[in-house]
């Protein structure tokens, strides 16, 4: 038996579990250190986007195979290091995301009210990380920073009414937050233009139904109508979308706006943000932005920042700190360890993505282990925990959890996820 070990539980790692799961002679732990699994699916996937979240029913089908085991509430680098399960396993992958947020590198950054979004979107998913968050939101206006789906999906979940997250599995502390919001103005500020925006057709076209807020282009910052035609169709139906919003802006209660051609370049605030100092840029030749020089204010009781994310490093694991990723000759990181999804590419693609680099990066493991070295794999793992008085949460276990979650639920919500590793512990006795 070849035994190999996937550390992360989410779309990447269960895309390559479910490769590698196809050889009989294969046994896969998946480890994780939370309770659940699905990573980005319970806890980075926006709670009114159900559609997205229903992937992990997939994932699901991989896990209950028979050589597919996952192995929750263990923290590798605390519990149990990278060297041990090289050590027991004839290889490793690395498949533990982009969890971090990246830095937002202007002076007043550090200021309170200033947060990322892996952090804000912890916080309304749930995740017991980011549970305790207690965001802002006081104050009418906020800056959201980014023009990609995440900034849109922030957007989005500050400007809906409690009524609009039916059905959703928002969890109740955001919900009732939210609820009681005094926003009334989001910025979304982003450097360059609608035509360089990373925002996909359904995301922006959401936009358009809210029941209280209304999303605003200013016509000025739109080029040609013309030079839309040299757009990819995806792209073009994105950029239809904007100026539908700059001819026909709808007077609501609350406001989205679209800073296009805006750079943050500081923070400023007496004990907590206030406003967010913008420099107007432009675009040269290649489309790079450049400030003008001219500045203005955007008044923001709270800032956003979602400006891409980065994979924390494990310690003894090479590491491209520029790229935020591990470092890897094409998904091989070490003998023995390789790495998979955001971890190898960095903070790029969609989850679809994950499953063709799942399905490479499995079937270049089962090459390189041939028969296997006879290492002891599963066994010698539940030995090293018990040894440490370590007990993982299984995937029966989950769906005890699951189960628990699925009863908690109001409101016709699919479920009411618990926060804290506690919570979801004690839903299964522990």
């Amino acid at each position: 038996m070849r035994h190999v070990a996937i550390v992360g539980s989410g779309p990447a790692g269960y895309y390559t579990a479910e490769t590698l799961q196809k050889a009989d002679d294969i046994a896969v732990d998946v480890i994780d250190r939370l309770p659940v699994p699905y990573g980005l699916i319970r806890t980075g996937v926006a709670p009114d986007h159900q559609s997205i979240k229903a992937v992990s029913r997939r994932y699901e089908g991989v896990a209950l195979t028979d050589n597919v085991r996952f192995v929750g509430h263990v923290a590798v680098g605390t519990d149990v290091t990278i060297d041990e399960l090289v050590a027991l396993y004839d290889a490793v992958i690395l498949a533990t995301g982009a969890p971090n947020d990246r830095p937002l590198d202007i002076p007043g950054a550090d200021l309170p009210g200033v947060i990322g979004s892996a952090a804000f979107v912890g916080w309304y998913n749930g995740h017991p990380d980011f549970a305790g968050l207690n965001p802002l939101l006081d104050a009418p206006g906020v800056a959201v920073i980014g023009n990609g789906n995440v900034a849109l999906d922030v957007a989005r979940i500050l400007a809906k009414t409690p009524a609009e997250f039916a059905g959703s599995d928002i969890v109740a502390h955001a919900r009732d937050a939210l609820g009681a919001s005094a926003v009334r103005h989001i910025h979304i500020l982003g450097r360059r233009g609608p035509h360089q925006i990373a925002m996909t057709p359904k995301e922006l076209g959401e936009l358009g139904h809210l029941e209280r807020a209304s999303p605003r282009v200013d016509p000025a910052d739109l080029p040609p109508e013309g030079d839309d035609a040299l757009l990819e169709p995806g792209m073009r139906k994105s950029v239809t979308h904007l100026r539908s919003f700059a001819a026909n802006p709808v007077a609501k209660p609350v406001t989205i706006d679209f800073d296009f051609f805006a750079m943050p370049i500081g923070i400023e605030g007496d004990g907590r943000v206030q406003r967010v100092i913008v420099e107007r840029t432009t675009l040269d030749a290649d489309l790079r932005s450049h400030g003008t020089g001219e500045t203005y204010a955007i008044d923001a009781g709270l800032v956003i920042s979602c400006i891409g994310y980065q994979t924390p490093p494990i310690p003894g694991v090479p590491y491209e700190h520029g790229r935020g990723r591990f470092a890897s000759d094409d998904g091989r990181i070490l003998p023995g360890l390789y790495a998979v999804g955001w971890a190898r590419r960095g903070p790029s693609g969609t989850i679809g993505t994950n499953k063709p680099d799942g399905a490479r990066i499995g079937e270049m493991v089962i090459e390189d282990i041939g028969r296997g070295a006879g290492k002891a794999g599963r066994a010698g793992l539940d030995a090293l925990l018990a040894s440490r008085d370590i007990t993982p949460v299984t995937f029966r276990d989950w769906r005890r959890i699951e189960e628990a979650e699925v009863k908690a639920a109001l409101d016709g919500n699919p479920r009411e996820k618990f926060t804290s590793i506690e919570a979801m512990l004690e839903a299964i006795g522990r």
